[in-house]
């Protein structure tokens, strides 16, 4: 499995230290990805990538199984309606397959998003660009280089 990607050579690129994990057997659960990355489920943080009433799409960094609440993420975007982009649309807009999404190192600039929960991790994990791979970086390292806009976004 390759371990070189477009998200590995953005961070390269930014100078930011991470860590590669290659999953020997298929992912199945969030639980499985975080206990053989030796982490906790909340630090591995799912890039959501969600459609607007206007046809642009956002990205929303969601920590462990935390679901987004609907209601606030339309009263932040000031919209009426979002949906869960369909799986072809993640990839045309990010570049990446479903799975292994990325804020770094995307096909195409779209807006990002991160719930506040994040803030509170010192270091998460995140899509490595490929399946079955995860990218294990300081929180702040994301914060610093990708200014996500933080709100409530998750439900509970």
């Amino acid at each position: 499995m390759p371990t070189v990607t477009p998200v590995t050579d953005a961070l390269k690129q930014m100078g930011i230290p991470f860590e590669i994990h290659i999953h020997e057997n298929p992912l199945r659960s969030l639980e499985q990805a975080a206990r053989e990355r030796n982490l906790e489920p909340r630090q591995i943080v799912r890039s959501l990538v969600i459609r607007t009433e206007s046809d642009q799409f956002v990205m929303v960094l969601m920590p462990g199984p935390r679901n987004v609440d609907w209601p606030k993420l339309r009263r932040f975007l000031g919209g009426s309606r979002v949906t869960t982009a369909k799986a072809h649309e993640v990839e045309e807009v990010t570049g990446y397959p479903t799975g292994a999404v990325s804020p770094f190192g995307l096909a195409i600039p779209i807006r990002l998003l991160a719930d506040l929960c994040i803030c509170d991790l010192e270091v998460i994990s995140l899509g490595a660009g490929i399946r079955n791979a995860g990218i294990i970086l300081k929180t702040s390292y994301l914060l610093e280089h990708l200014e996500p806009e933080l709100g409530d976004f998750s439900a509970g």
